[in-house]
């Protein structure tokens, strides 16, 4: 065999060796891979199972696991990224679906008691006492119903006007400046806008139209549509921002002024966003508990002398459960009942926010000259 043979046989056996090498490098690699997720899901859904049935080793079962993830870290850390951000996702999803079955579940002695009609519908008694066993939702679905109808009135043609500013008029040097000030509002605890609205706005619409108790629904709706300024803002302002350019110059080019251009070109391209805005700034009204409660004046009945008297006072869905659950014995009608109110409100709440995701994904097939 000449040394040429001799090479290439050589140079073969050696390719041979080297393959088989990162055969079993890899098998072995795979199986540690499965190893690490079998143990690390493992280890996370015991402790999360745990912890649902009050167990005292949820606490051992979740330190083993972030002993197992630091370990996995050090070794395989993009295998260990994927799997965190995978059991982190299904935790939360769990978690929301978990809680939702929890409230339905509490809420239904209530319906099953006293009937749906009883707790939600206006053509009944429309009253709420203890002590006679009255449990009706309902005068707290209309002050919910007007402090939302006001603080929409505030955030709605603020908010539009603001991101419009923001977006299309302002410099880039007062952009930067006010952008990070409008958020920066949504920052501020809902306990200090009560604070303020309790020692402020209370007082000054009692002095002016001579109310002789605090809490009126018009003050309350006036400071939760500040409190929802800055969702509205920030949302349709990027979708006024994603607005193509190019529609805008052509506008301008045929003759349109700046103002005809916002009216006629970027507010309808971004109507769909805008009204996106408008849902979540609502869904942040509707559940604003801190704010009202420090404001209301905690009776529960009907707005008088007429349904609308927005002068008046009663609770919301949110300051019911903020006062009352406290009060509410375990296992009690109360206790149903304001779970009865938090299913409502997460009703209310999710389906704005399906709302609102339908229609920013209208705008984005619209921007994309879909229909």
């Amino acid at each position: 065999m000449s040394n040429t043979q001799h090479s290439v046989a050589r140079a073969g056996s050696y390719i041979r060796e080297r393959k088989d090498s990162v055969v079993r490098t890899v098998t072995e690699m795979d199986r540690g891979s499965l190893s690490l997720s079998v143990v690390q899901i493992s280890l996370i859904t015991l402790a999360f199972g745990s912890f649902l049935l009050q167990s005292d080793w949820a606490l051992a079962f979740l330190y083993a696991f972030v002993v197992v993830t630091g370990i996995g870290w050090v070794t395989r850390q993009g295998l260990t990224a994927k799997l965190l951000t995978f059991q982190m996702t299904v935790l939360t999803l769990s978690t929301l679906g978990l809680i939702a079955v929890f409230l339905f579940m509490e809420a239904v002695p209530a319906f099953q008691e006293m009937g749906v009609g009883h707790v939600l519908s206006p053509f009944g008694s429309n009253q709420w006492g203890v002590a006679q066993g009255q449990y009706s939702l309902v005068p707290m679905i209309v002050g919910t119903l007007i402090t939302t109808a006001f603080a929409m009135l505030v955030a709605g043609p603020f908010g539009i006007a603001g991101a419009l500013f923001i977006s299309e008029i302002a410099p880039d040097w007062l952009r930067e400046i006010t952008k990070p000030a409008v958020e920066l509002l949504a920052g501020i605890p809902s306990i200090v806008y009560g604070f303020i609205g309790f020692n402020l706005i209370n007082n000054y619409v009692g002095n002016v139209f001579g109310l002789n108790y605090g809490g009126a629904l018009i003050s309350i709706g006036f400071v939760i549509g500040f409190m929802a300024l800055p969702t509205v803002i920030s949302v349709a302002e990027d979708a006024l921002s994603a607005v193509p350019e190019s529609m805008k110059d052509g506008s301008v080019a045929m003759g349109a002024t700046d103002w005809q251009t916002m009216k006629s070109v970027s507010i309808p391209t971004a109507f769909s966003g805008i009204s996106a805005a408008v849902l979540l700034g609502l869904g942040r009204a509707i559940g604003e508990t801190m704010a009202a409660t420090v404001m209301i004046a905690h009776v529960r009945r009907m707005p008088g002398p007429n349904v609308y008297d927005f002068f008046d006072s009663t609770e919301t869905l949110t300051t019911l459960i903020a006062s009352g659950y406290g009060n509410a014995p375990a296992g009690s009608m109360f206790l149903s009942t304001l779970f009865a109110a938090g299913v409502l409100l997460l009703v209310i709440v999710t389906g704005l926010g399906i709302v609102s995701q339908l229609i920013q994904r209208r705008m984005q097939r619209k921007l994309r000259g879909g229909q």
